[in-house]
């Protein structure tokens, strides 16, 4: 015979559990062990997710850069060199000393 909300001590608006035992309320020690409950927690890697992110950003920039610069390096200064040549010459041809 299964006891009634009354004798259990909970009242009448009291539910049961899941297995027909009073868990106590909300708060209660010493109840029996409730299943279904999940809690939910941060792993201590995620707690700071910039932690670290400024000094790696330097290191890591200046790691890919000292990778590529000899690709693109030798062409932006050969450009340099090739556009400051041609405006020179363009001032130098429209000036009188060149007309001449």
């Amino acid at each position: 015979m299964r006891p009634t909300q009354t004798l259990l001590g909970g009242g009448a608006d009291i539910p049961l559990g899941k297995h027909n035992h009073y868990l106590g309320g909300w708060g209660a020690f010493g109840g029996m062990p409730q299943k279904g409950i999940v809690t939910y927690g941060v792993a201590p890697n995620r707690q700071k997710p910039l932690a670290g992110a400024m000094h790696d950003a330097i290191f890591n920039t200046w790691r890919r850069f000292s990778s590529q610069v000899l690709y693109f390096a030798p062409p932006m200064i050969a450009g340099y060199y090739l556009m400051n040549w041609a405006i020179e010459r363009n001032h130098y041809l429209n000036s009188k000393a060149g007309r001449v």
